[in-house]
């Protein structure tokens, strides 16, 4: 209690300790705008909204104590308390605190409202609003010392663009700037006038110019001259090209020659110069390159119209492969042309082939396993002269069990995983040219042997080994597919656990789900992303895998009856489809409205009557339904019993529903915020005893989805998004022993805290 009165005695001594004491004579301490007034113009209609937030923006200075983005003044100015009160001795401890907790006041003089009124007016003027005014007023209250400031703005009338001259039609540069000007949604007579606007014609016009040969010509060199006098109220534009202009921008280029220079970056003995029907190719040997590759890069054709794209072009398709380190493009005039020619030469450097690296983690699982990890990767990115990569990463973790007792104690040698994978990519696709591509993204073609040993003392030993080839490729704009024609994964039980083949006696189907077995695989993923514009965006992605059809069919035609088997061991059989569609919706600013809806199943027959485990769905977690843990809910409305520890393994299924809505908005900085809505579950598509309540049901659906709710913090610094998300229960899927939809024991039992990287979808 004497704690809590001395920080409210502490509270009233700071507000009562002058903060005015050490103002200047005359000058008062500036606490902020208290108004800004913008009146509607003569023919009724405001201004538009974007403008009145520049101009409101523009007189937004800050005054002390003041959280600008919060646009709120917060009580107790600590610094400008110890600006007025405190000693400032020349050094010493005292002054050391002086310094660091001292605010200089801000003043009314320093805002200076009358030159942000002059702002204002240009402000207005470059938005057609010429006969606008300003005016401000110094409020003050009880403490004449103290003051506000009320701006008032008057926009008067609009000012429209009247009627548009454009360029002669006495070249062909003059020609296309017409035609380009022309279509321009900006520049079209009856609309108003904004200097902006006309800035960003300029800028368009320039750009569509310098891709058709102009490659010298700047947004400077086109001016407009308005007249406001030949129609009062509105303006008569006419534009023009700058006196002045130099005689290069005006002129047409077209392409000479084309040079690329591939240099070593600790330098080389000798060059090669190669012919090559892009141009001429300078090689420091010795180098590792295979020739046809740099010719695949360079869009540049010779005699053609010049054109910038290519410049660009042309840096993004080398650099995307991943070996130059620089790539640099200069052009310069042909001088010994008989015609405007711009000679190209592009100078680039190979980077060190060999790239090595470390990544550490710590993880926190829902089975109460926590612990460290690490994978440390080598990789040549230029393994035989074309930008091939070939890496090999080794992984391992190590994980502890938390809360174990009784039976279960503390192994000498916990839960570990060690994993060794290998990946040969090509930067192309090594198929049938029918495959739809885009030449202008890279495309791949990759080679993948992994082997993997997971421990869980407590539980099993299992070894996982699996390769695949597969080609991820850009089939237009916006669609992006992965395909995978053959996947092989085996799967081997090495030994396990009492405990663990009690679970499985008890439940075949997690018992036939773990089983050593192969896994021939195809599979497909289609993805869609397109934003229509800067304030709607979709994501949706498919994908369908099958597994084992083919060796079923080849065993089928030759005769083979009953379950079947590769090398000695069964082979899994099943069809899995996923479908994803999550819709981006700004709001306001930086205020974003997220939704996704996401739907899964899978279906095991022939040679399985179970779908294997790694192959089945779960919800719950950071980017699932983030009221629950993983694993922790489902099938359907069935729940495994409180005693049963290792329960999780049941919480599996074949079909999986989920629904999220997230508000997302910022809050300062690199911080923002998120409100969320989760729901879901999983079901099982065949009936199984040992989980009632289990099974896909169209009279219990809505009835078996979890729903929950949330807020989060994320900390987004551009490349990384760290994210913190407290979810909060409403309605589980199982009997809790409580009645009603909200059916969650307490509000402390019902809250779930994850931490994670990147956002949840």
């Amino acid at each position: 209690m004497k704690r809590y009165l001395l920080y409210i005695f502490t509270a009233l001594l700071l507000a009562s300790c002058s903060t005015t004491r050490r103002l200047p004579q005359g000058e008062q301490l500036y606490t902020g705008v208290k108004k800004v007034e913008i009146a509607t113009s003569p023919d009724g209609q405001a201004i538009p909204a974007g403008l009145a937030d520049q101009l409101k923006e523009t007189v937004d200075v800050a005054p002390n104590n003041y959280i600008k983005m919060l646009h709120w003044r917060y009580p107790f100015p600590l610094g400008l308390w110890v600006y007025n009160n405190w000693p400032n001795p020349d050094h010493g401890f005292k002054h050391w605190i002086y310094n660091k907790l001292v605010a200089e006041p801000v003043l009314v003089s320093d805002v200076r409202p009358e030159v942000r009124t002059h702002m204002l007016d240009e402000m207005l003027d470059n938005n057609g609003y010429f006969r606008g005014t300003t005016s401000y007023t110094i409020n003050t209250a009880k403490n004449p010392r103290k003051a506000s400031i009320t701006y008032t703005v008057d926009p008067g009338p609009a000012y429209l663009i009247d009627s548009i001259m454009l360029l002669p039609e006495t070249s062909h540069l003059y020609s296309l700037i017409d035609s380009i000007a022309e279509r321009d949604p900006y520049l079209v007579a009856g609309s108003r006038f904004c200097t902006d606007s006309l800035g960003v014609v300029r800028t368009r016009i320039t750009n569509k110019l310098r891709n058709q040969g102009y490659y010298y010509f700047r947004p400077e060199y086109i001016e407009y001259l308005a007249d406001s006098l030949e129609h009062r109220g509105s303006i008569a534009l006419k534009m023009t090209v700058a006196t002045g202009t130099p005689k290069a921008a005006l002129t047409r280029w077209s392409t000479g020659d084309v040079t690329v220079r591939v240099n070593k970056p600790y330098g080389g003995t000798s060059f090669d110069t190669i012919p090559t029907k892009r141009g001429t190719l300078i090689q420091m040997m010795p180098s590792k390159l295979r020739h046809a590759l740099i010719p695949e890069c360079v869009t540049f054709r010779r005699d053609r119209t010049f054109k910038v794209r290519d410049m660009e072009r042309t840096q993004t398709y080398l650099a995307r492969l991943g070996i130059f380190n620089a790539i640099d493009i200069d052009v310069e005039p042909d001088t010994l042309s008989a015609t405007p020619r711009l000679n190209v030469d592009i100078a680039c450097t190979f980077d060190t082939p060999l790239e090595a690296s470390i990544e550490v983690n710590a993880s926190s699982k829902s089975n109460s396993y926590i612990g460290p990890g690490a994978t440390f990767s080598v990789t040549n990115r230029n393994l035989f002269g074309g930008g091939e990569q070939l890496s090999v990463a080794l992984t391992g973790t190590y994980e502890w069990q938390t809360g174990h007792s009784g039976a279960q104690k503390s192994s000498l040698f916990n839960s570990y995983e060690i994993g060794l994978t290998g990946s040969l990519a090509f930067p192309r696709l090594i198929a049938p040219k029918f495959i739809p591509r885009r030449r202008r993204e890279l495309n791949w073609t990759r080679i993948t042997l992994n082997a993997d040993l997971l421990n869980r003392p407590h539980y099993f030993k299992m070894a996982q080994f699996n390769m695949s080839y597969s080609y991820e490729w850009q089939a237009s704009r916006h669609v992006f597919t992965t395909f995978t024609p053959f996947k092989l994964t085996y799967t081997k039980l090495i030994n396990t656990t009492q405990v663990f083949d009690s679970i499985t006696a008890a439940n075949p189907a997690i018992a036939l789900s773990f089983r050593s077995q192969f896994i021939p695989q195809i599979a497909y993923t289609y993805n869609y992303n397109r934003y229509f514009d800067r304030d709607n965006g979709l994501n949706v992605t498919w994908s369908l895998q099958e597994a084992g059809n083919i060796f079923w069919g080849i065993y089928q035609a030759c005769g083979v009856k009953g379950e079947k088997k590769l090398f000695g061991t069964p082979f899994s059989q099943f069809v899995k489809g996923q479908f994803q569609v999550v819709y981006n919706r700004r709001l306001t600013g930086d205020n974003w409205l997220v939704s996704r809806v996401a739907v899964g199943a899978a279906h095991a027959y022939g040679n399985s009557s179970q779908v294997p485990y790694s192959e089945q769905f779960y919800v719950g977690g950071a980017n699932s339904i983030r009221a629950f843990t993983v694993r922790s809910i489902g099938p359907g409305s069935y729940h495994a019993p409180s005693d049963e520890v290792d329960g999780y393994f049941d919480q599996t299924g074949t079909f999986k529903f989920e629904a999220n809505v997230e508000y997302r908005f910022p809050i300062f900085g690199p911080v923002h915020g998120a409100l969320f809505i989760d729901s879901g579950n999983v079901w099982l598509l065949k009936n199984d005893p040992q989980r009632p309540g289990g099974k896909l049901r169209g009279s219990s659906f809505l009835k078996d989805l979890a729903l929950g709710t949330g807020a989060g913090i994320r900390l987004d610094i551009s490349m990384l998004v760290v994210r913190a998300d407290l979810g909060i229960g409403i309605h589980a899927p199982y009997d809790t022993g409580k009645r009603g939809y909200y059916n969650m024991t307490s509000f402390g039992n019902s809250l779930a805290f994850h931490l994670a990287i990147g956002y949840p979808f």
